[in-house]
């Protein structure tokens, strides 16, 4: 009679959980800004905001380009519209929304949980510093990498590592949260327990079903 299969080993507990913060916990949208720019014309707005500071020139200052070197980079392509392209940067706060209240307040309560709290966020090193001010919420992490200060941005997995090893993760211990398909896809690759964020409550009842949710 042969001897019984050895039970299988219980999964890791997790004990961290990684939010992404734009699209998860702070409205942030370039509209804010530009529709009082642009008044009525919604079309020229969205042309701008597509092939004169589109997502790739914005992304550029996520992964650690200068402010600087991006204004003169979009004057020099559409010198006819430097005045809009110099308030990108002159008033970014303008281009920043409300908490996401529901999210916050999970974010709260995970507070008093097990779990170990962090932020992983493309977000231009130069900015960043104005989201701190405005955000009491992001005091509450117990690290926070952002990309324009390591000059790498998700989904490069590199920037995962970075944050895994300067904060004693372990992959499979932790939890990532994000709103853009191509990160949540790149954490899953390297073993986190990936998340796409839709709305608060679709995040705490994922999070339950991993059993670190706080109870409701």
């Amino acid at each position: 009679m042969s001897a019984p299969a050895p039970a299988p080993s219980p999964a890791p507990a997790i004990d961290a959980i990684v939010f992404d913060l734009g699209g998860v916990l702070i409205d942030w949208n370039p509209r804010y800004l530009y529709r009082s720019l642009f008044g009525d014309d919604v079309a020229g707005m969205e042309w701008f905001l597509a092939e004169v500071c589109g997502p790739a020139w914005n992304a550029a200052q996520d992964a650690g380009r200068g402010w600087d070197e991006a204004v003169d980079e979009a004057i020099a392509r559409h010198p006819d519209q430097a005045a809009r392209i110099r308030a990108y940067r002159d008033r970014w706060t303008e281009t920043l929304g409300e908490a996401l209240a529901p999210t916050v307040r999970l974010l709260d309560e995970l507070r008093g949980g097990d779990c170990r709290l962090y932020a992983l966020t493309n977000w231009s090193r130069e900015t960043f510093p104005h989201a701190l001010e405005r955000y009491d919420f992001l005091g509450w992490f117990d690290g926070i990498v952002v990309s324009g200060q390591e000059r790498m941005a998700k989904p490069d997995p590199a920037i995962f590592q970075l944050l895994m090893e300067r904060h004693g993760l372990r992959a499979d211990r932790t939890v990532f949260i994000d709103d853009t398909a191509c990160n949540v896809e790149a954490a899953a690759r390297l073993g986190m327990h990936a998340i796409h964020f839709h709305d608060a409550a679709q995040l705490h009842g994922e999070l339950a079903r991993l059993g670190v949710a706080p109870p409701r």
